[in-house]
């Protein structure tokens, strides 16, 4: 069979040649689609399962919250393992898949016996899904330089404007802000003064919550025209949160600062974030969305900070605390060197040895085919552009060329002993 398919295709070179010239094309547009990365994603297939109860102790945590959402979990299928931890307020649990599940799938599937498992939780507490991100997906770190904004400003600055706007960068599973403190409204009740107008602290809680909304009415016509009765309830300062009513006294509404006070502060915080020893920060950590192109994604991220950057106040800008396209850059850079190198060094050998120019070149052609149709499995595969996937094709540049030496050197054996024959008839 082999024979044959030498016969035909040196019967039919240019049909050859064009098949050649159509991988090699097919490699390049493979080569530019191929995500590239510093380091191959390791990490197993798993999803985050998140539940928040503050003020609670890891093991009302485990007992009332882990356990009831690990022993749901464990049925779904292609499921490897369920791991979980509890520690003060929150629960973390993992549920790791198949290496060749679909991470969607899974996602779907946990969703789906969430539903089932929400009833066994305790009530208000709702689990939430993690970011369809790997354990490598944090590729960017920035800061706020805002040194004339506190804290608290800074946080919100990044919550609600800069956030907002990075997660609608395509690739972004995620925009995690650390640092600062989360602005709150906050009421310091005297007992004295509850106790006094005989009103209680779920009392307040209750009559809080109720005040702190908008409500509709109908409709309300008047010399033909029509009018939409609104109440309208947010709370929008502290104000309209101190003369909230919480009660009577001998027909005299109880507000909520004839019982205590209400000032602004920040949200509990279990640590800081400091920068170099120079102070804190308030900042964001970009995670990348599972399977994408780790270096188009920095790139758009920073192009979309740069539109941020002029709708930022005055004397604010971003610093950049970790930059991953820097790393995948040197990384690629450096082995797209040594593979150019050992390509020119391997040609050199080959024209020496050789010595036979027309034979060297059918031997150097196969070098870039070979590796463009080597982006064509690595995309079929599922593998990045990094530092060990193109070390091994570098590794395998010498077995490339050994097979063309050896056919070329077959066919000048043959031709040297055919010569000879033909010299010993004359």
């Amino acid at each position: 069979m082999i024979s044959s398919l030498i016969t035909w295709s040196l019967r039919n070179r240019y049909i050859v040649l064009a098949m050649a010239v159509a991988l090699f094309i097919w490699g390049f547009i493979n080569v530019q689609k191929n995500p590239i990365d510093a380091i191959p994603d390791l990490s197993e297939n798993q999803v985050i399962v998140f539940t928040e109860w503050m003020g609670r102790s890891p093991q009302i945590i485990e007992d009332q919250v882990t356990y009831p959402l690990v022993s749901n979990l464990q049925g779904i299928p292609k499921v490897k393992n369920v791991r979980a931890t509890s520690m003060f307020g929150m629960s973390f649990v993992y549920v790791i898949f198949e290496d060749n599940t679909d991470i969607y799938w899974a996602r779907t599937r946990v969703l789906e016996r969430l539903n089932y498992a929400q009833r066994l939780l305790p009530e208000g507490i709702t689990p939430t899904l993690g970011p369809d991100g790997t354990g490598v997906g944090h590729v960017f770190w920035y800061t706020l330089d805002a040194k004339q904004m506190d804290l608290g400003e800074q946080r919100a600055l990044q919550d609600w404007y800069i956030k907002l706007a990075l997660q609608t960068v395509p690739g972004v599973a995620e925009v995690s802000s650390f640092g600062g403190f989360e602005k709150q409204y906050q009421l310091v009740l005297d007992p004295v003064k509850l106790q006094f107008y005989n009103v209680s602290l779920m009392d307040v809680m209750n009559k809080v919550k109720a005040a702190n909304n908008d409500v509709g009415g109908r409709k309300f016509e008047m010399s033909d025209m029509a009018y939409i009765i609104r109440g309208l309830g947010y709370i929008k300062s502290k104000e309209d949160l101190e003369s909230t009513a919480v009660g009577n006294y001998n027909g005299i509404p109880v507000r909520v600062k004839d019982i205590g006070t209400v000032q602004m502060g920040g949200d509990l915080r279990l640590g800081i974030f400091d920068e170099n020893g120079q102070g804190e920060v308030v900042g964001g950590i970009v995670v990348m969305r599972y399977g994408e192109n780790a270096d188009k994604v920095i790139t758009a991220v920073k192009a979309k900070m740069k539109e941020v950057e002029k709708g930022l106040p005055n004397g604010v800008t971003f610093k950049t605390s970790y930059d991953r396209s820097e790393l995948i850059e040197a990384a690629i850079g450096n082995v797209k060197n040594k593979l150019i190198e050992e390509m020119a060094v391997v040609a050199v050998i080959v024209v020496i040895f050789l010595f036979h120019w027309r034979s060297a070149l059918s031997i150097i052609i196969q070098i870039p085919i070979t590796i463009a149709v080597s982006f064509i499995l690595l995309n079929a595969i599922g593998l990045s552009s990094n530092i060990m996937s193109l070390t091994g094709i570098a590794l395998a540049i010498g077995v490339i060329v050994d097979n063309g030496i050896i056919m070329s050197e077959n066919a000048y054996r043959h031709l040297a002993e055919y010569q000879q024959q033909q010299s010993e008839k004359s």
